[in-house]
């Protein structure tokens, strides 16, 4: 597997402080939601059409420098590694058969970045989940990357959390406006107008608060915690002392919770790129269909289906 390593930009520089080359994929949970296609099969590598969400996910943390990642397991997982290994078998069939773009697929998750892995024995909270990486990643800032969900390359997100992160040694989150009666749903945050210094990195703002799955009438705002976290490595002693939470787990939005009110500052990246969440059926097909659809290869015949489909659908035919 190849090396990467980010570059601090002059102003993350100036601070003394590095920029995060290490990341985390929390991805020991059971996706019951997915039930039964997830009792021998992690949803993180379901396809979107020919690559698992897990490489999406990957691929992401490599294009923003990162070349270290650390997958957080459970039993019946250990395909997900593998998906990251070679397959000798596979690579000498597909050169006998001159299938160059077929061979450079199957070498190339192998080639992203050093994956390592640690078991979490009991899923007890996204907390309890990074808590599990502290001896790999030490007391250095790391990114956290979920694996359900994924942002379009086009419109990066993590180098702007990254730099940020680097200027002001605390933790960076990255928010997404929700609907408000989705707020039950997510991690909610309360803001501020950030620092004058920091508004060169993006629409970045101070938080102030942040509370799980709140109720639509008790949520703060309706600006929800994305998948994407960029953490100081004192992030573990907060997850020591956190207490189980919402659900009776150990919640990472607890423990950030309580280092900002410790002094730990904390900002945020509000994203207005395309996300793509797969973690329930619904999204997960709407993001293979919107990824199939933008493909160069796939998307003018599957647009054409797909717009024959809904109008064979509409008039009561079957699309077929």
């Amino acid at each position: 597997m190849s090396e990467h390593s980010a570059n601090p930009s002059s102003a993350a520089a100036a601070t003394g402080r590095p920029l995060a080359v290490k990341a985390v994929i929390p991805a020991a949970g059971l996706a019951t939601r997915f039930l039964p296609a997830t009792k021998a099969v992690p949803k993180e590598l379901l396809p979107v059409v020919d690559r698992p969400v897990l490489q999406y996910i990957v691929e992401e943390a490599t294009q923003a420098g990162i070349g270290d990642v650390l997958l957080i397991t459970g039993r019946g997982k250990t395909s997900m590694v593998d998906h990251f290994d070679r397959r000798p078998d596979l690579e000498t069939r597909l050169e006998e058969k001159g299938d160059a773009e077929r061979l450079a697929a199957v070498r190339g998750p192998s080639e992203l970045a050093e994956i390592y892995t640690v078991r979490q024995p009991e899923q007890l909270g996204l907390g309890h989940a990074v808590g599990y990486a502290e001896s790999h990643v030490g007391d250095q800032p790391f990114a956290v990357l979920l694996g359900d969900e994924f942002v379009k390359p086009s419109e990066p997100l993590l180098p702007a959390m990254l730099e940020l992160q680097a200027r002001t040694g605390g933790v960076v989150l990255a928010f997404f406006e929700v609907d408000p009666a989705e707020t039950k749903r997510y991690g909610i945050a309360s803001v501020e107008p950030v620092e004058s210094e920091l508004t060169d990195i993006g629409e970045v703002v101070k938080v102030t608060g942040m509370v799980e799955k709140p109720q639509p009438e008790d949520a703060p705002s309706n600006l929800a915690v994305l998948g994407r976290y960029v953490l100081p490595g004192k992030i573990f002693e907060a997850i020591r002392r956190t207490k189980p939470g919402s659900g009776g787990e150990i919640q990472l939005t607890d423990a950030m919770e309580l280092l900002r009110t410790e002094g730990t500052p904390v900002h945020a990246i509000v994203y207005r790129g395309t996300r793509y969440d797969t973690g329930m059926p619904l999204g997960y097909l709407q993001t293979v269909v919107q990824i199939a659809a933008e493909r160069d290869d796939l998307g003018g015949e599957f647009r054409s289906w797909l717009a024959d489909f809904v109008k064979a659908d509409a008039a009561g035919g079957s699309g077929t």
